[in-house]
Order: structure tokens, then sequence, then C-alpha cells
């Protein structure tokens, strides 16, 4: 990472909040975050922790109301939620992309992909019909879709699971974006064409010199992708650090609970031993415990956990973890 030069992104208390008929539900609480040039954040969780609310709330595609933003999210020294509509269309697709979770559902089926990518190279870079559409046949070649000349003609209901992943990169990237913003860009794949993508999106991430951050909930994608990590639950950060020093060691119950629960190949077992979980469910977003978020399931809780939310204790550069066990060693 390049911290000389500052963040290229810094994410300050950023709330997102969704109105709905039976209450409030704040999917993300607080979040402050920072994403410097050339690096790959991962953003880790369980389903439903806000990790991709924090992508859609960054480019402001969710539907306001029913949603609310609120804090600061400065890229290149701007706040995006201070741009009026026409102002994050100008960034959205160029500056900051974004693979979405399921290109089936993301991508426009009644367009061919070279209409689609040839839309934002045109939009962005104010290219020619001509030159966007040469553009968009060197982006397919670039994520290795064999005979990119036809299939930039074919709609996308006629591509594999894995072509049109590679198409939607092809898209995140044909503008040269300085943030890639990628939301469980493996979903639904094969371990092999997992594999394809994820060796594809490093590859390009050099060639482009772009920041990423990486959404997911699996922890082998992180730990070979990954510079830092930003661990997610129930809305809040409850840990951050350089993925060696979290694998190694890490701080919070929940983040013990996560690295334990992966399988490991050549671990045995003795008798009726299980592979370790992490007790009970998420809780509802509309019913919140009181004090830390993750007591209900914590195998190590105090009665301070029940009464305050921990506070947010730095341990070093990059490392920071909101637990009350962490804080009450500094106390002592």
């Amino acid at each position: 990472m390049s911290e000389q030069s500052g963040p290229l992104l810094t994410i300050r208390g950023l709330r997102t909040r969704f109105h709905t008929y039976e209450g409030v539900v704040n999917a993300v609480d607080g979040l402050d975050i920072e994403v410097f040039r050339g690096e790959t954040l991962g953003l880790v969780g369980e389903s439903g922790c806000g990790k991709s609310v924090t992508a859609l709330s960054i480019l402001r595609l969710l539907p306001c109301p029913p949603a609310e933003i609120q804090g600061q999210i400065l890229f290149d020294g701007t706040n995006l939620l201070d741009l009026d509509r026409e102002g994050i269309r100008n960034i959205r697709g160029g500056d900051i992309s974004m693979i979405f979770q399921e290109p089936m559902t993301s991508l426009n089926p009644v367009l061919t992909i070279g209409e689609q990518i040839s839309e934002t190279l045109r939009r962005h870079k104010d290219m020619t019909r001509r030159e966007a559409w040469r553009r968009c046949v060197e982006m397919l070649q670039l994520v290795q879709i064999p005979g990119p000349k036809s299939r930039s003609r074919e709609y996308p209901h006629k591509l594999s699971g894995g072509m049109r992943q590679r198409a939607m990169i092809a898209m995140a990237l044909s503008c040269n974006p300085k943030l890639l913003l990628a939301d469980e860009p493996t979903t639904a794949l094969d371990v092999t064409i997992q594999a394809q993508i994820m060796t594809l999106m490093a590859r390009l991430k050099e060639e482009f010199e772009a920041s990423i951050v990486l959404i997911t909930h699996d922890l082998g994608i992180i730990a070979e992708m990954a510079s830092r990590v930003v661990v997610m639950y129930a809305g809040k950060m409850v840990e951050e650090a350089p993925v060696k020093e979290l694998f190694k060691d890490p701080r919070h119950p929940y983040t013990q609970g996560l690295l334990g629960s992966i399988p490991v190949i050549g671990r045995k077992f003795d008798g009726g031993q299980r592979l370790q979980e992490i007790p009970g469910i998420v809780p509802n977003p509309l019913e919140m415990p009181l004090g830390c978020r993750f007591n209900p399931r914590c195998p190590r809780t105090m009665p301070i956990c029940h009464q305050q939310e921990p506070p947010v204790v730095r341990l070093a550069d990059h490392r920071r973890v909101s637990c009350w066990l962490e804080a009450n060693k500094r106390d002592d």
C-alpha cells in the first residue's frame, strides 16, 4: 500500500439505515475504514453484516428513501455524499467501478455484452461508437474470453456463469478505474473458475494499478488476495488487521470463531469431535442486543459486554479491535 500519498478512499462514521414498516434497520452503523492506493482491502463477515450495503453506499446505488446514508465517504478528497446526481454518475463506472455479486441480474438482458461495455466507454471516455467497440473487444480478450469479437455480439443468457463474470470484470475495468469494488466476485462459480477469476483480478489489478475492496465471506480468498482485512459483524467493524497478522493472531472472539470454523486439510478429529462452529445466529437487525452485538454468541462474555458497546482499541498501525477484552487490557 502507498501511504505516503494518503488514502484513496476514507470512510468516516458511515451509517446506512433503511426505514421499513416494522422499524429502522441499521445495516451499517458507524463504519470507519481507509483504502490506500494500489492495495486490496478485504471486507469479510457473515451474510447480513453490511458488507454489500457498504459498497452500494459508496456508489450511492441505494434508493433514498427507504435508505438513508450519513457520514463521510471521501474519494480523492471529494465527499461522494455531497455530489448531485450527475456528479456521482460521472464517477460510477469511471473512477470507481463495481463487480456485482450476480452478473446475470446485473447485466442488461436485452443488450449485447458489447453494447453494455461500449456504453460505459462512450460516457466516461468520450469515444466514438467504433472506438468504444474496438476497446470492448480488447477488454474481452484481456479477460480471456475466447472469440471476443463474436462474444461481444451475444446476449448475457448465451454466456456461461464464468464468462458473464469475466464480462462484468471487463466492463468494470474498461475505463481504468482507480477503485474497484468486488462484491463476492466468485459466488456460484465452481472452484476451477473461481481460481481463474481471482488470478485474473490479481493480474489486472497490477496492470491497471487499481485499488480493490474485496467483499467476501471466503477467508481462503482473503488470505490469497488481500493485504489488509476488515471484519464486520451486525453492521459494525469488530477487527482490522494486516492479513498475515489476522490469521496468525486474531483478537476478537468473532474473528477467532470464523478462523476456527475453516476446514483444514490434514486436521484429524478424535471420535465424535466436530468442526468448530459459532453458536447462535446473527441478531435480528430490528432488535440488536444491548452492549456488544456479539455478546449472545460470545464464549468469553463479561457483564460489561451486555451493558455498553465496546470502544475501538488501536493496537498498532492498521490494527484495531472493538472488544472489551482488549479494552480491559489497556486499563490494567
